[in-house]
Parts: C-alpha cells; sequence; structure tokens
C-alpha cells in the first residue's frame, strides 16, 4: 500500500469510495476547491495503483481537522483507514499541529470504536449535527500527535522504547522492550506469600498490594533498562481481563504517567501477551498456528491466523486449568499455588494408580471441563478417609495431572492437525508444567509439528509479554484514550 497526495486524476475513485460510505456525500466541485489549498491536505492510499481510500485535514492554528476519511468497500477492515489517520497526523504535525479533532455520528458504532482505537477521547457532543439523519455528533480530540507519530515510525524501524506496565492478578510487572522483541528489563514483585494464608489470591488483598508497588517496580524497570522516562516512545498497560481492581491499578498509573509524559498510552489483551511471550524465545515463530493457553484463569485452544487475528476454536466449560490444580492442592493440604507442588509430588507417584476421569475425551469439539475431575478427587480422597485407609499422596498428583494432561495434548493435536499447523504455542503459568511440555512435545513430534514453550519466567505473570504484544500495536496505531476502562471479562478475540 501506498499512501501519497491526492490529485485531480482521483476524483472519480474518490467520489466512488465517498458515495459508497456517507447517506450526504461531498460533491466533485467540493473536492476539486479543497485539493489547492494551502491550509487543507488530502492524501490517497492505493493498492497495485488503484485508490482504496482517502483522507483529509483542515489546518487551524495548532489544531487538525479531520474534514472526511473513508475506504472502498473491498478495503474495509484491513488497516487502510488507519493507516490514512496516520499520515495525516504526520502531516498535521510537520504543519505545527498539535492535536486533530473530528466529528462522528454517535450511532455510527464502528466509526465510533475505530477512533477509540487510535487514542480519541470524547470531549462533547452536538445534538442534531447531522440534519439528514438526525444524529448527534461526538466530538472527539486526540492525545498530543506527535509522540504518536514519533513512536508508530520507531516501532516500524524496529526501535521503539516501550514501558510495559502488568497488574491483572497477583504480580505487579513491568518491563522495557526495544523492538518488541530485546527485553532491556523486567521486575516482578510478586504477591505470592500474602495470599498463600488463603489457599488462593484475595482480591481485595491483590489491588492493595498493587497500588504499594507499582511505582516504583515501574521506576526499577527504566532504571535497569538504563533509559530515563523522556527517551521511552510508548506505555503499554493490560486492560484485561483479570481481577478487576487489579486491573485498575495499573491502568489508573499508566493513565497518569501517559498524561504526565505525552507519551501514547497501549491497552494489551493478557492472554496475547500469554501467545507473545513464545515470539520473545523463538524468532522463527509465524502464524498460521495453533496456541493452547493454560493458567489459573484460562484454558483455551486458539488459532493465530496472523499476529492479532485470534479465532477461540475451544475452552474450559468451567474449571481453568491452573484452577483445578490449586483447588485439588487446597484439598489435599499441599498449600498456594497448587501446580509447582502437585508437580513435584507427581514425580515420585504412579500416575496409573487412580483411575481419574478424562471427560469430554470423545465429546466431538475442543472444548474441555475439569470440574468433574476435580470432584472425582475429592469423591476419591472421601472414600479413602472413610474406609481408614492412607491417602498416598504422590499417587493422587500423579493421577490428577495425568488426567488433566491427557485431556489437553488430546484436544491440541486434533486442533493442530485440523487447522493444518506447523507449530504449537504452548502457554500461560500451567504451561510450566514438565508433564504437560514433555507429552504435548511428544505428541506433535510424531506428525512433525513442533512446540514453542516460553522458558519457566515467561510463562507465568509478566510485563515482558505486554511490552512484547504493545510493539504491534504500536506498530499499527492502535492506542488508548483516556477515557479507556479495564475490561476484567476482555475476549481474546475482541480488539483492546
Amino acid at each position: 500500500m501506498t499512501i501519497r497526495r491526492m490529485n485531480e486524476a482521483d476524483l472519480p475513485a474518490v467520489l466512488a469510495i465517498e458515495s459508497s460510505s456517507f447517506p450526504e456525500p461531498w460533491t466533485e466541485r467540493l473536492f476539486r476547491e479543497e485539493l489547492p489549498r494551502d491550509d487543507r491536505c488530502w492524501l490517497v492510499a492505493t493498492t497495485d495503483e488503484r485508490v482504496a481510500g482517502f483522507g483529509g485535514i483542515m489546518i487551524v492554528g495548532d489544531e487538525a481537522h479531520l474534514m472526511d476519511i473513508a475506504v472502498g468497500p473491498e478495503g474495509r477492515g484491513e488497516g487502510i483507514g488507519r493507516r490514512l489517520l496516520w499520515a495525516l497526523a504526520g502531516e498535521a504535525v510537520a504543519r505545527g499541529a498539535m492535536r486533530m479533532t473530528l466529528e462522528v455520528a454517535e450511532s455510527n458504532e464502528t466509526a465510533v470504536r475505530f477512533y477509540a482505537s487510535c487514542g480519541f477521547d470524547v470531549a462533547g457532543r452536538r445534538s442534531g449535527y447531522y440534519p439528514e439523519t438526525g444524529d448527534d455528533a461526538l466530538v472527539l480530540w486526540s492525545r498530543p500527535l506527535a509522540p504518536h507519530v514519533s513512536a508508530i515510525e520507531a516501532a516500524r524501524a524496529g526501535e521503539d522504547l516501550v514501558l510495559a506496565i502488568e497488574t491483572s492478578c497477583d504480580e505487579t510487572a513491568a518491563s522495557v522492550m526495544r523492538g518488541g522483541r530485546e527485553e532491556l528489563s523486567s521486575v516482578i514483585a510478586s504477591q505470592v506469600d500474602f495470599h498463600a494464608r488463603f489457599g488462593g489470591v484475595v482480591p481485595e488483598i491483590a489491588s492493595r498490594k498493587h497500588t504499594e508497588a507499582v511505582v516504583s517496580v515501574a521506576e526499577e524497570a527504566v532504571q535497569k533498562a538504563g533509559v530515563t522516562f523522556g527517551e521511552l516512545h510508548a506505555l503499554a498497560v493490560t486492560r484485561g481481563p483479570g481481577l478487576v481492581g487489579a486491573l485498575v491499578v495499573g491502568l489508573a498509573y499508566a493513565k497518569g504517567l501517559a498524561l504526565a509524559t505525552g507519551l501514547p498510552l497501549v491497552g494489551v489483551n493478557h492472554l496475547e501477551g500469554h501467545i507473545y511471550a513464545a515470539r520473545l524465545i523463538d524468532p522463527d515463530l509465524e502464524p498460521p498456528f495453533v496456541a493452547l493457553l493454560v493458567s489459573g484463569g484460562h484454558t483455551m485452544l486458539v488459532h493465530v491466523r496472523v499476529w492479532g487475528h485470534y479465532e477461540v476454536l475451544g475452552r474450559t466449560l468451567d474449571d481453568a486449568a491452573g484452577e483445578a490444580f490449586d483447588k485439588v492442592a487446597k484439598l489435599l493440604g499441599l498449600g498456594y499455588p497448587g501446580g509447582p507442588v502437585i508437580s513435584r509430588l507427581a514425580e515420585g507417584g504412579d500416575s496409573a494408580a487412580i483411575a481419574f476421569p478424562r471427560a469430554m475425551m470423545r465429546s466431538g469439539d475442543l472444548d474441555v471441563s475439569l470440574s468433574g475431575l476435580k470432584t472425582a478427587v475429592i469423591q476419591y480422597v472421601e472414600r479413602e478417609r472413610e474406609a481408614g485407609r492412607g491417602l498416598h499422596i504422590p499417587d493422587i498428583a500423579a493421577s490428577f495431572q495425568a488426567a488433566v494432561v491427557d485431556v489437553q495434548v488430546a484436544k491440541t493435536l486434533t486442533a493442530a492437525v485440523d487447522h493444518s499447523a506447523t507449530s504449537v504455542v504452548l502457554a500461560g503459568g500451567v504451561a510450566a508444567n514438565p508433564a504437560l511440555r514433555e507429552e504435548l512435545r511428544a505428541a506433535l513430534a510424531q506428525h512433525g509439528i513442533r512446540l514453542s514453550v516460553p522458558p519457566m519466567g515467561l510463562c507465568t505473570d509478566n510485563a515482558s509479554m505486554i511490552a512484547a504484544a504493545a510493539h504491534d500495536h504500536v506498530k499499527l496505531g492502535r492506542f488508548l484514550g483516556m477515557s479507556a476502562d479495564a475490561v476484567p471479562d476482555l475476549r481474546l478475540d475482541a480488539r483492546v
């Protein structure tokens, strides 16, 4: 795609796009009057030398007014409008503009979402602004343009410096990343000891501890990276999913920092971050591939067609894998978190000692269920205790772990084969489980499919994975405005 200045020869294609986009389109006369004006800038995006979209701004003092922007029907959803918007922003900055404004019909939800995803905020409303429809107009304003344009240029050159904040659960983390792949620092303040006495994460405690730690963790990450806040190009933060109170702490801090520095703010899906963790240690990893995300809050299979586009193939219908490990560990009095201790005990046990169920192994879909397995463990323990028999904890741990692993491996292999995947990513906290790693690797190898697994430190929650994902968002010009909220149930297939 090429973006260049609009000329009169482009007008037939521009008028066709304009007519297909708006109920009251601009006329050819209006466009002809606009083109020669010094206080205007009109650009077209071309693909294969055909005009795919266009846009124009008016410069008034240090402000740029977006007058019109549209993409032809065949090119919508391909990122053309976003490229045009930021190209116009670059032209505005070159002419001395500091911010951009525009009006958009409140009923045009697609456009409202688009501008929000570029970091624009609603600043006001004009009632009945569009007489042809009676719609109100929302008045939108961008954040400072120059830092955003600079960040996009740095990201496209692979030189962007991003500070990322992660506070989705019980780890307060910050990282500075260059170019989405070079980790300059990673700092994590764990809350495990505070929650262990309760056998699980207490949301109120998590929020309080994040509040206490987030400033110092971020400052330490910047210091360890050997840079200053003034050298950063963008700030990234986990927007969801996660504990709402915990997310709010990180987002509020990131917003404050963005306001103080003028830096662009990027929102990242926590689950997307886990997928990007694999790219940090596997530079050859490229879509399409299948990802198995297994953590304390999520268990799902995802088809990654291209970076940033995800199709959820299957998910847990009840307990997540990590949640099941924690609940069984609590039942057996093994403490929190349960995954590591069950894994260690399983090494000394017999995985065939107890015939725990493999639920939904032959369900014909890629969903899983772990609640029944958890119940089976509870019933087994109760029967043994009622019979006066002692519990052989290593056998219980090994048999339980095998039941979890067998289903995950079988479902993942089916997904990979059905989607002709040559690679599978194993990500999330439960990806640290050695049995799951090795059995999945062996099963995939029989079909010539490679497995990519982050090292232990990148499986659990960290900010490096958030910074890695943020790099691609910056490169595409995807940002958050100051009105953005935390989304505790944010879907992986939803745009941040």
